[in-house]
C-alpha cells in the first residue's frame, strides 16, 4: 500500500466549531492541511498549507500535536494517508483558496448530510467530540 504523509489541523473557531474543507472536483469533506514535503516538519507543512488554502497565518509552534492517524485516502484510490494531527484554535476568518472549493464549520452534532473522508469520519471527528465534552 502506498502511503501519503500529511499534516492536518483540527481547526477550532472561537465558537467551538471545527472547520472542514472540500477540494475542487471532489466530494469528501476533510480537515485542512496537506502533504508534508521532503525536509519539512509536519508543523511547518501545516502552516504552509493553511496559508495557501485558507489565508491563515500561524506559527508552527502554535500547533498542538494530537496524534497520528491512518485511513484510506479519500481522493487517491489505492493510497493510505498517514496524518499528523494538530489542534489549532483560531479566531481569524478563513478564505477558500488554491484547490479548496468549499469550507464548512461544524459542531459535534450530526454531520450525516456531509460526505466525509474516512480519516475525518472514523478518527478525527470522534476525537473532536471528546474534546467538546472535556
Amino acid at each position: 500500500m502506498k502511503v501519503i504523509r500529511i499534516a492536518a489541523a483540527l481547526l477550532i473557531g472561537a465558537d467551538g466549531r471545527t472547520l472542514l474543507v472540500r477540494k475542487r472536483g471532489t466530494q469528501a469533506f476533510m480537515q485542512p492541511g496537506g502533504k508534508i514535503d521532503a525536509g519539512e516538519t509536519a508543523p511547518v507543512a501545516l502552516a504552509r498549507e493553511l496559508h495557501e488554502e485558507l489565508g491563515l497565518r500561524i506559527e508552527p509552534d502554535q500547533a498542538a500535536f494530537l496524534g497520528e492517524f491512518s485511513a484510506m485516502a479519500a481522493n487517491e484510490p489505492g493510497f493510505e494517508v498517514n496524518c499528523q494531527l494538530y489542534r489549532l484554535d483560531v479566531d481569524q476568518d478563513v478564505v477558500p483558496a488554491a484547490e479548496i472549493e468549499e469550507v464548512v464549520w461544524i459542531d459535534a452534532g450530526s454531520v450525516d448530510h456531509l460526505h466525509l473522508a474516512p480519516l475525518t469520519q472514523d478518527s478525527i471527528l470522534p476525537l473532536y467530540r471528546t474534546l467538546q465534552i472535556a
